[in-house]
């Protein structure tokens, strides 16, 4: 194709669309003209691409493509519709989508916490690597609990939620490497289970459990959540399916990157519960309690609503043109 002798013949075109697309009030007329010429454009750069896909031209044509399209659809503007969307529909759907990852995750991570845990309370030499028997003494008798009031609880509960948030965006995010969200996971299972194993040593099992319970069951839940969204866009890379293996990826990347959004609120409630429930003096059944309340909320909101959501169709991804996926033509 001669693209220069291509742009001769609508070269026109494609600057009337251009003046169109920029004019504040069109008239009935105007309007109508703009979509015919909006659909003759698109199939005009449609051809370009597949027969000579020069980038200067590719360029132009998908820039004025860009402003007609947002004069013809308008510019919707953010609303209250568009955030109950996401909390009712998008983001139960992709919770949903990674629940049997999420399983998975949480029994790896329990099994090697537990496995650890198991090793340093019962074996001194593993004890002697994380301590001294005084400094681990103290650590059972006093700094364990210590740390949850070792602040104003509202600093307290910030700290921990920008923490914990920055690990799940760095698990979703950064999942496509495979090896960030193991690591991450690994580290955190190894440090929960050599805590409870110090404390089993010098028996203080019971007090890990009542002030882990608290705020840990929607925590720890929350980075299986993030764990498990990673390497779900891993697994992407590695077996797309019939996709190919670069939309595969972009795919699942859009889709769970809503778990890092959603995931923020979740671990702004375990913090809340954190700074202000764990170390509080309430007997330790409430506390559970509360605890237990909170996971049984997430685990309803993301089972029973995902469901729904994703019975009823709701994903988290774009449409197909958006995605731009779909070349727009006229017809």
């Amino acid at each position: 194709m001669d693209t220069d002798a291509f742009s001769a013949v609508h070269g026109e075109e494609w600057a009337r669309l251009d003046r169109l697309a920029r004019r504040r009030r069109l008239s009935g007329a105007e309007a109508d003209e703009l979509v015919r010429l909006y659909r003759a454009t698109a199939t005009h750069l449609s051809t370009v691409q597949s027969a000579a896909p020069e980038p200067v031209l590719v360029g132009r044509l998908s820039t004025i493509l860009a402003r007609a399209r947002a004069r013809i659809t308008g510019s919707p503007e953010p609303s209250w519709s568009d955030l109950g969307r996401f909390v009712v529909v998008t983001l139960p759907a992709a919770l949903y989508r990674v629940r049997w990852w999420t399983a998975a995750v949480a029994l790896a991570f329990l099994l090697v916490a537990g496995v650890t845990g198991f090793w340093v309370a019962t074996h001194p030499e593993a004890r002697a690597l994380l301590g001294t028997p005084e400094e681990l003494q103290q650590y059972a008798d006093e700094a364990f609990e210590a740390y949850y009031s070792s602040g104003p609880a509202p600093s307290f509960a910030a700290q921990v939620w920008t923490n914990n948030a920055w690990i799940a965006a760095q698990c979703v995010g950064l999942g496509i490497t495979g090896a960030l969200p193991v690591y991450v996971l690994a580290q955190n299972a190894i440090a929960v289970g050599a805590a409870a194993g110090v404390m089993a040593a010098y028996g203080e099992l019971g007090l890990f459990f009542a002030l882990i319970a608290p705020h840990g069951l929607l925590e720890l839940t929350a980075i299986f959540v993030a764990g498990a969204a990673g390497l779900r866009i891993f697994w992407a890379w590695v077996a797309p399916g019939p996709l190919p293996r670069g939309r595969s990826v972009a795919q699942e990347g859009r889709s769970l990157i809503t778990v890092a959004m959603g995931l923020v609120g979740v671990l702004a409630v375990s913090g809340l519960i954190e700074a202000f429930v764990t170390p509080s003096a309430l007997p330790w059944a409430i506390k559970a309690s509360i605890g237990v309340l909170a996971l049984a909320g997430f685990v309803v909101y993301a089972l029973v609503l995902g469901r729904t959501a994703a019975l009823a169709g709701g994903s988290a991804d774009l449409e197909e043109d958006q995605a731009g996926y779909v070349a727009v033509t006229a017809g």
